[in-house]
């Protein structure tokens, strides 16, 4: 096992460079990689036993491979192949097929990480990859979106590094267990790097302007997995230490509020998607070990939605509820929209039943209201006019092939907790989706207010880091048991 996941890891870096060399075969060779990423966590399933890997030494590179690690890499693999068959016949030069190869093994090291070195090295390398691919328009505006992405993510780095250090130095080893016996600071500082990197609560507002600027593809990619590198190592440290993991809880429940209350006021299509993605990740973070499966979800609805807005004719929703959309594009995003509201037949349903089943009794109202968010912000697209339209689609084909992908995968990933379907199950759902399409019908879909987006600013995001440190201090002080504090 230790060869094949070195040789796995080294793949997608080697076939990254091999496609300058190689440029006609450039999307071939990424479908190449990402199969076999698919057939590495397929693997990983039929294991039920995880897989530790220490290489070097007791300080050196530690890897952990289980079912956790699983849902993240087939969730990568999936979003991954959507997005080259989304491509295909859009003209992207080799350097974009690099640049999307290279990410893709980044991310899959971040999620088999289980030190803090280890996961510095990939969660910087994906900073580049995805740099490189927001800039890649070569715009004003791409560039400067892509640069203020990096600076906010290495200024989040810098406050990691010198937390790994911290642990480190109390346990000679970078290990995630190292967080227990700890300094409060240490965590403090990891936490930080983590929550920005993740996209989570007001450490996340770098998200929206950032995958709404992108190009449709990229922002597929961003959205689908690139932020669940940093939510992934919090999910494993709360399944590691119980003393974890009602911080994470915490963040989560705060994270799926904050990004639906912005949600269900956006105007714009992407940017009401990426305020969405903070919150569905609150929702991963809000119940851990159950997070692998709600990421897969997320990870198949928003890669497909931000697809779909990339061959909508606008996207501000006033101009869409005045234009109808075509019956076909219309069916993509309603299928889409039912999951992530939780509908049944659609693995949305399952990933929200089994979430809830987990979740502490103080988490129960926050994230119920956080459902009727999603449901609200949801409707928007559900609601929209559409017609047949009389002349032909002019949408690629490899647009309706990632569909298949996304979609199909939604409906097949419906079996992994097919106990979920019973009559309790089914109805709160359902009455939870009414109140979302009633509230959006008589009440959001008539006001007209217009969000402030002075906290997007770059100095804000960099004041938001300062506040969130001193949060975290005071968590990691007051919260956590004197066992943790030395």
């Amino acid at each position: 096992m230790t060869n094949i996941t070195i040789a796995w890891m080294a793949l997608p870096f080697f076939i990254g460079f091999i496609i300058y060399l190689l440029p006609k075969l450039d999307r071939f060779l990424v479908l190449g990689v990402v199969f076999i990423s698919a057939d590495y966590a397929l693997y990983i399933f039929s294991d039920p036993f995880p897989v530790n890997i220490q290489l070097l030494d007791s300080f050196g590179v530690s890897l952990t491979i289980d079912q956790l690690s699983g849902f993240f890499i087939i969730t990568n693999a999936i979003v991954t192949a959507a997005v080259i068959f989304y491509c295909w016949d859009r003209q992207k030069t080799a350097f974009f097929y690099m640049q999307v190869t290279i990410l893709h093994g980044s991310v899959n090291a971040s999620f088999i990480c289980a030190d803090f070195i280890s996961l510095y090295v990939a969660l910087e390398v994906i900073s580049i990859a995805s740099f490189l691919l927001i800039a890649y328009p070569r715009s004003d505006r791409s560039i400067w979106v892509g640069l203020r992405y990096l600076f906010v993510s290495n200024t989040a780095m810098l406050f990691y590094l010198v937390g790994a250090v911290l642990v480190y130095q109390t346990h000679h080893s970078f290990n995630f267990i190292g967080l227990q016996g700890a300094p409060s600071e240490a965590i403090a500082l990891i936490f930080l790097g983590l929550l920005v990197k993740g996209g989570i609560f007001v450490s996340g507002l770098w998200l929206p302007l950032t995958h709404s600027e992108s190009e449709s593809p990229v922002s597929a990619i961003l959205s689908g997995v690139v932020v669940k590198a940093g939510v992934f190592p919090l999910v494993r440290c709360a399944l590691i230490l119980e003393e974890i993991d009602p911080i994470v809880r915490f963040f989560g429940v705060s994270t799926a509020l904050l990004g639906v209350c912005f949600a269900v006021f956006e105007k714009d299509t992407k940017r009401m998607l990426a305020f969405h993605t903070i919150s569905q990740l609150g929702f991963v973070l809000a119940a851990p070990v159950v997070g692998g499966f709600y990421a897969l979800t997320h990870g198949l609805v928003k890669s497909a939605l931000f697809l779909i807005t990339g061959v909508l004719p606008s996207r501000n929703f006033k101009e869409l509820q005045q234009h109808p959309i075509d019956n076909q594009i219309w069916v993509a995003l309603a299928i889409a929209s039912f999951s992530i509201s939780g509908f049944p037949l659609l693995s949305g349903f399952g990933a929200k039943v089994l979430t809830s089943k987990n979740l502490f009794p103080w988490q129960d109202i926050a994230m119920n209201i956080a459902a009727v968010g999603t449901a609200i912000s949801f409707a928007k697209f559900i609601f929209l006019p559409h017609q047949k339209n009389q002349e032909k689609i002019k949408v690629n084909f490899g647009f309706w092939w990632a569909m298949a992908l996304l979609l199909g995968g939604l409906i097949v990933a419906n079996a992994v907790y097919y106990e979920a379907y019973s009559i309790k199950n089914i109805i709160k759902p359902l009455i939870t989706i009414a109140i979302g399409w009633l509230a959006y019908l008589y009440i959001f879909k008539k006001l007209a207010i217009k969000l402030p987006r002075a906290i997007e600013e770059l100095d804000h995001l960099i004041g938001f880091m300062s506040l969130i440190l001193i949060l975290l201090f005071w968590i990691a002080w007051t919260q956590l048991p004197r066992a943790i504090i030395p």
